[in-house]
């Protein structure tokens, strides 16, 4: 390819679990049982997600390439996040006490994925969760939880949007 038709944008991606308007509104219910301190940032209900992996900076010309890859076969499951916690940085999040093992094989297969394409996985264990808040190193969990059910059919390949308007946006889904 001559070096004037290549690009040299980047997009921060990531591959993620996205909630329908079900589990948004049933994480906008739990997150309303914490005690949020004035200067947590609380995710609003439409950015919530679970992410699978997270990328980085990827040229935008190898984003078909990635998401070609992505399209691997896998098994819808339900979790249940019920699990409130505080987590180091000031995280709050929402965690499942058992993970499905279609999850773990799913983000198995995943990390394979990534890397056949030479792209960065996390060496850290994975821990599934929603994040709800940042800088909430003050929050206070709730002490009963209504368990979050979430019927995952599907994961998305994401970019993080550069706009307080729309933080994410899928680029494409699978399953």
């Amino acid at each position: 390819m001559p070096a004037s038709t290549i690009t040299h944008r980047t997009e921060r991606l990531f591959i993620a679990f996205w909630p329908d308007e079900v589990v948004q509104k049933q994480l906008a219910i739990h997150v309303r049982q914490w005690r949020l301190p004035d200067p947590c940032v609380q995710y609003q209900s439409a950015d919530c997600h679970a992410t699978l992996h997270f990328i980085g900076p990827v040229n935008v010309d190898r984003i078909p390439e990635l998401a070609a890859q992505l399209d691997v076969p896998w098994q819808p499951f339900v979790w249940v996040l019920d699990q409130p916690q505080l987590w180091p940085h000031g995280l709050a999040v929402l965690c499942p006490t058992d993970v499905p093992e279609a999850l773990n094989k799913l983000h198995d297969q995943l990390v394979h994925q990534l890397h056949w394409l030479n792209l960065p996985v996390d060496s850290r264990p994975y821990r599934p969760h929603v994040t709800l808040a940042r800088r909430a190193a003050t929050a206070i969990p709730p002490t009963s939880v209504i368990p979050v059910v979430w019927q995952v059919h599907q994961f998305a390949l994401v970019v993080s949007a550069r706009d307080t308007r729309q933080r994410y946006r899928i680029i494409c889904q699978f399953g």
